[in-house]
Parts: structure tokens; C-alpha cells; sequence
């Protein structure tokens, strides 16, 4: 069931006269709009691939990610009674987009597709469950509260203006790691990201793993 944030931002993105779940080919698209179509994507980029490919023979694509800058966790009864509210300490990252493009690369860069991250506020509706795993409730429903800022990414020089300005032109992920400040395994999926997008080189290797190169200036 399509959630209240999924709808929302369809709305938001939309212009007027522009068509909301029109039919492209075999497809159902979020936003239609001449021969632009936006994709709103909560779950992961990979389900999306065989769709976005075939849009990308015709059209100009955009795929918003949402990413949540603040999230506000309601817990409810079955019947809509809230029981608690609470901020989650938790705060979205655009660094979190390539949890995601790592299952995207074989689409991304492309001439006529647009990534494009939107920071939102969010209420996440939950119920309690009678399970304890993978957690002990049900998320019902995500609603939007605010957009604050939209980051776009069409080529690979978008991408290293995600790194760090004082990172050495050749790193390891060990050092990628240190200077995003994130576990060495993410940094892992943000090389192989760079790597496939030519935004980087494999220059050498030691027992660390691969050496890598800008292979164009990151500012």
C-alpha cells in the first residue's frame, strides 16, 4: 500500500498539468510531465534499474530519494489512538544515498537521468507487535512534515563533491573511512560506487586493499 510520504511527494514534485501515476510503455510512473518522468523511490535503488534503463530510451529521468533529516516516531493502538510520541536521535546523511547506489551502478551516470536526494521531515507511524525480531512493531504509515533541501547528482565530478576536501588524492578505504568518520564497510561500498562511476581509479594495491586516484578534481 502506497505510503502517505510516497503520495505527498508525488504532490510536491508534480507541476501543474503534470500527470501523477500516468502509463509510459508497460510502466505506471510517478510523475509524468512532457517527456520527464520523476520516480520517487523509499526502498532500495536496485528494484528500480530494469525500470529506470527502459524510461531512459524515451525520457529524461529523475529519481528522488528521500532521506530523512528529522523523523518524529508516533505509536499507535490498531484502532489510530496515540499512545507516545518521541524524536528518533537518528539523522539522515546524503552519504547514506550510496547504501543504495551500490545496487544502481549499472544505471547510473546516464545523460538523461538526474539522482536527486530530498531531505525531509518525517512522522513514522508505528504499532506495537507481539514479535521481538526483527522488531517488536509495524511501521503503518510515513507522513511528510517538510522538504528542506534537494541535492542533485547527474555526473561522476557530483559525486566526489561528497569527499572531503582534505582527502589525498590517492586514499584506501581505511582512510576514506576516517575522514567521513563512517565504518570501514560503507566506505567499501562508497569506493566501488566511485570506481564504477570512472569518478575514481584503482592505482595499486597492498594487503589494506586497493589504492585509489580522483580521475578529476573534486572542486
Amino acid at each position: 500500500m502506497e505510503s502517505s510520504l510516497h503520495r505527498q511527494l508525488k504532490a510536491w514534485y508534480a507541476a501543474p498539468g503534470d500527470q501523477l501515476e500516468a502509463r509510459v510503455g508497460p510502466y505506471r510512473v510517478d510523475v509524468l510531465s512532457g517527456d520527464h518522468v520523476v520516480e520517487i523511490q523509499q526502498a532500495g535503488l536496485g528494484a528500480l534499474k530494469a525500470k529506470v534503463r527502459s524510461l531512459l530510451e524515451t525520457h529524461v529521468v529523475t529519481v528522488v530519494k528521500p532521506i530523512s533529516r528529522l523523523k518524529q516516531i508516533v505509536t499507535c493502538t490498531a484502532s489510530g489512538r496515540i499512545l507516545r510520541r518521541r524524536r528518533s536521535p537518528k539523522r539522515g546523511s546524503i552519504l547514506e544515498l550510496f547504501h543504495d547506489l551500490v545496487h544502481f551502478v549499472e544505471v547510473f551516470p546516464h545523460p538523461r537521468l538526474v539522482l536527486e536526494v530530498a531531505f525531509v521531515d518525517i512522522e513514522e507511524w508505528r504499532q506495537p507487535t507481539r514479535r521481538r525480531w526483527p522488531r517488536p512493531y509495524r511501521v503503518t504509515d510515513r507522513r511528510l512534515h517538510d522538504v528542506h533541501a534537494r541535492h542533485t547528482l547527474k555526473r561522476p565530478s557530483d559525486l566526489l563533491q561528497l569527499l572531503p576536501r582534505q582527502l589525498p588524492s590517492t586514499f584506501d578505504t581505511k582512510l576514506l573511512a576516517q575522514h567521513l568518520d563512517v565504518p570501514r564497510w560503507h566506505a567499501q561500498q562508497i569506493a566501488y560506487c566511485l570506481r564504477h562511476a570512472q569518478a575514481v581509479r584503482t592505482v595499486g594495491r597492498t594487503r589494506r586493499g586497493n589504492h585509489y586516484a580522483l580521475s578529476e578534481p573534486s572542486g
